[in-house]
């Protein structure tokens, strides 16, 4: 291959282009290969309830294999391949939205020059050695170095620095790696602001420094809170069958051995010797306790978490945030700490005029007042307009740098007497003297002077006033006093001024005429503020990272309220945090507000801090430097308008890079944290009737009270209707008010304890009762049909439990608080009491039920209603004891 300057004019040729690719490979970012949809939905049975539910499910196929008896073993597998495949199917689908969001990215085109011609190729085609053409607002589509034109670039998406850096031809082949840093070194991914020129490509692909920092998020991260809940209310539930199996099994023997015969030690004695009735009545007693087990697993669990996270995705779609991992919107509920950027996310990500001081040391935040004075807005107009890089075209504002582009438009649109006007002669803005001046034909000679007020001022001897005429500037201490509040105020303030005549290169200024002082910043977003203290209300520390420096990092901060004027609010640069070992750096992080002058290292260092300490860390950013702490990050929340990278290392996407969308991805992330309790006290509370009166209604003489069928209308039917009915519950506001939970909080509270174990005693006294009490036996038994009473039965427990769901949705004292913004909940539990009554008179054997008369339907109802009041009963107690919390 040529080198690099006979390369200029040339460009490669076919063969030449084939080559390199051979030798360099493709310019594609190595991507994470997809996991299959099958490999997907085998890695969802290692979430523990699964496991439980699998080893459930093992047991009861070996023992009731030789009864033939399945309807629980494949309740039992319905509920394991719906609650794996919908949990899937779910984030496959979301992992294909962001696959669609790289595939844009992947459809833009870059032009090149070869030997046959400038051409506009795909980016995934350009080679090593290509020569690339460049100019204003086109992104670099790999590594290379500058050889022939001047560029400004911007270079945040690679180190967060949002400084527009200078680019300028290479004086040779580089021999050295290229860093960002070097005056001639382009990377994949950073944005030309303004200037043409010309690049020669010399790494592609995953050799880019992009694509090495994409191949660096290949770590591990721990595990989310809502797995180690689930793992813990695994092993709870685990051993709470296990000592429940062993119980019964206890039970059901003491009561063959003992009780059957009236503690006669002698035939006892004698049984005993009987080896088949021992293993007999083993085996029975080994059949109840496993039985135990099974009814006592959450089958319908895994399916509402999964419903549950689903249904709240596609919410937040509408709420512009996209869910890429589902298991991140329920952590993002738990967050304790929130390491935010500052660009684009509590800012408007561009620059923009704020405010205007005249040489009196009047401040203008309204450009219109300014107007009132048409003379010296003509002077404005000019000086902002024709003393610009930039230009208007039809597809807006285009070149110069952003501080170009933020005078242009606040100058638009421009007067045709402004437009018109033609430029003699031109000094472009050089940082050595920091000003630049421009001449103008019409008016006749008037030259436009635009540079740091520390250059201008000092030479402005009057100033021009609203009607245009020109007074002595006597107020030189006012205007020092309006700089320096422009400054505090995070702005960059540019001098505006005319000379009556010539200016030299070097700017030796003299009786200039102030035009004002132009106060410019990247103005915080108009919900940024409210949403900040939202998030601080729900207890979350908010910490601004930014490369901004401290002074105007801090002054950001206090506007969007993360700083308070607190005395033990810490302000810490990237130097200053750098000198803090480990332990100095957690000792400080819960006073910790802003970090200046951020380093990418500074952002994983934090996380792991906030991590070590036990906290739930959020990260957000958006550029390639943000990758390696949002993949570490417990949830990483990457920007919509950011890199590929950032967005594949991310938990969920902010599609409108707003903070506040942040705010909505917590709300809903502790409501469904709160769902999935309401649900677990729901379901949990039906297991312990189910099994309670299964292995208490025995003993009292009472065989099977529910069947193998009913219990899996029970178990899975019901289960997951209700899992549905949960899933919608609303987002409530309150919920910002409460301390986030700790990470590893078990899921069942002292609220869930006291309504499950309140609620399920009082429904397990209720249907004893009801088996044994001569008042409800005589009531319901006397139809001359003994499956007429066990059906009332069933009927008491089901609407007892479909009661149960009202009060088990709120805390509050009123069960329809909320309801109506959870529609599907009141519908579906009226679907469950229509099923429930077709089985009743239409289920007949295979339900084992008969036709129920209306008065005795009524009394049913009216029997399983007094679970309301003996709930209410609970909540009133708790709350005269001050304990009603809720979930």
């Amino acid at each position: 291959m040529k080198t690099w300057k006979q390369n200029l004019n040339i460009g490669l040729t076919k063969a030449q282009v084939e080559e390199s690719r051979r030798q360099n490979g493709p310019n594609t970012l190595e991507q994470e290969k997809r996991t299959s949809f099958l490999a997907s939905f085998l890695q969802s049975f290692g979430d523990p309830i699964i496991k439980i539910l699998l080893v459930a499910l093992a047991i009861n196929v070996l023992l009731f294999f030789r009864n033939f008896d399945w309807y629980e073993a494949i309740g039992i597998c319905i509920s394991i391949l719906l609650a794996t495949f919908v949990s899937t199917l779910s984030e496959y689908g979301s992992e294909s939205a962001f696959r669609t969001l790289e595939e844009e990215s992947a459809r833009i085109r870059s032009r090149v020059r070869r030997a046959g011609g400038a051409e506009e190729i795909p980016i995934e085609e350009i080679v090593v050695g290509d020569l690339v053409l460049l100019q204003s607002g086109e992104r670099i589509p790999a590594d290379g170095i500058l050889v022939s034109g001047s560029l400004r670039m911007d270079q945040s998406a690679l180190n967060g620095e949002s400084v527009e850096v200078k680019k300028s031809p290479a004086a040779g082949e580089p021999t050295e790696n290229l860093a960002p840093e070097d005056p001639y070194s382009l990377f994949r991914g950073t944005v030309v602001c303004s200037g043409n020129g010309v690049m020669r490509v010399t790494q592609v692909g995953k050799a880019t420094l992009y694509g090495t920092l994409a191949r660096e998020l290949q770590s591990e991260t721990r595990n989310s809170p809502m797995k180690l809940r689930l793992e813990q209310l695994a092993g709870t539930l685990s051993k709470i069958g296990y000592i429940a199996a062993v119980a019964v099994a206890l039970a059901d023997l003491t009561h063959a051995f003992l009780i059957d015969n009236g503690f006669q030690w002698a035939v006892i004695a004698a049984q005993c010797r009987d080896f088949h009735l021992v293993v007999a009545r083993i085996l029975h007693a080994l059949t109840l306790a496993i039985t135990t087990v099974v009814v006592a697993v959450p089958e319908g669990l895994p399916m509402m978490i999964t419903i549950v996270l689903s249904a709240n995705m596609k919410q937040m779609m509408r709420r512009h945030v996209l869910v890429r991992k589902l298991v991140g919107i329920e952590t993002s509920g738990s967050l304790n700490v929130l390491f935010t950027d500052k660009t684009g996310t509590l800012t408007q990500g561009k620059l923009t005029v704020s405010s205007f001081v005249t040489g009196d040391g009047t401040v203008h935040t309204d450009r219109k007042s300014l107007q009132k004075g048409p003379e010296l807005w003509r002077l404005i107009e000019l000086a902002c307009a024709k003393n610009n890089e930039s230009l208007v075209s039809k597809q807006g504002i285009i070149g110069g740098n952003a501080t170009d582009r933020a005078l242009m438009e606040y100058a638009l649109p421009l007067s045709p007497k402004v437009s018109g006007a033609a430029i003699q002669s031109q000094i472009p803005f050089d940082s050595r003297y920091k000003f630049s001046a421009v001449t103008l034909t019409e008016p006749a000679s008037l030259v436009l002077v635009k540079g740091a007020p520390e250059r201008i001022l000092p030479a402005c001897r009057r100033w021009y006033a609203p009607d245009g005429s020109i007074r002595p500037l006597t107020g030189t201490s006012t205007l020092k006093s309006r700089l320096s509040s422009m400054t505090g105020d995070a702005m960059r303030v540019l001098a505006l001024a005319v000379s009556e005549k010539q200016v030299s290169a070097e700017g030796s200024f003299e009786n200039l005429i102030l035009i004002g002082l132009v106060g410019i910043r990247d103005n915080i977003r108009s919900d940024a503020a409210s949403a900040v203290r939202r998030v601080q209300k729900a207890g979350i520390q908010v910490v601004m990272v930014t490369g901004d420096n401290q002074e105007t990092a801090a002054a950001i901060a206090r506007e969007c309220g993360i700083l308070h004027g607190e005395e033990t609010e810490w302000v810490l640069t990237s130097a200053e945090m750098a000198r803090l070992s480990n332990w100095e750096l957690k000792e400080r992080l819960p006073s910790l507000r802003v970090v200046a002058r951020a380093m990418p290292s500074d952002k994983s260092r934090l996380v792991r801090a906030a991590q070590d300490l036990g906290l739930v860390a959020g990260m957000t950013g958006d550029g390639v430097n943000d990758a390696p702490a949002l993949k570490q990050a417990d949830v990483g929340f990457a920007m919509g308008n950011g890199t590929e990278v950032a967005k594949s290392a991310g938990d969920i996407v902010i599609l409108n890079n707003s903070f506040s969308s942040i705010c909505e991805a917590v709300l809903y992330g502790r409501t469904i944290f709160k769902s999935i309790r309401k649900f677990i006290i729901f379901q949990l509370t039906m297991n312990l009737c189910a099994v309670s009166v299964s292995v208490l209604a025995p003993m009292i003489g009472i065989d099977t009270p529910i069947t193998v069928v009913q219990m899996l209308w029970i178990n899975i039917i019901m289960d997951t209707l209700a899992g549905l009915a949960f899933a919608g519950e609303p987002p409530l506001k309150e919920y910002m008010e409460e301390p986030p939970k700790q990470r590893d909080e078990p899921i069942i509270n002292s609220y869930m304890k006291s309504q499950i174990g309140g609620t399920g005693t009082y429904t397990v006294v209720l249907c004893i009762a009801f088996l044994k009490l001569p008042f409800f036996i005589n009531a319901f038994q006397g139809r001359d049909n003994p499956v007429y009473f066990m059906t009332a039965f069933f009927s008491v427990f089901i609407f007892a439990g479909i009661l149960n769901s009202f009060s088990a949705r709120t805390y509050r004292l009123n069960i329809l608080e909320n309801l109506k913004d959870n529609p599907p909940f009141f519908i579906i539990m009226l679907v469950v009491s229509l099923v429930q009554l077709l089985m009743i008179y239409f289920g007949g054997s295979v339900f084992r039920t008969v036709n129920l008369q209306l008065t005795d339907l009524f009394k049913i109802l009216l029997i399983a209603s007094t679970v309301l009041p003996a709930d209410f009963i609970r909540k009133l107690y708790l709350k005269k004891r001050g304990r009603f919390r809720g979930v």
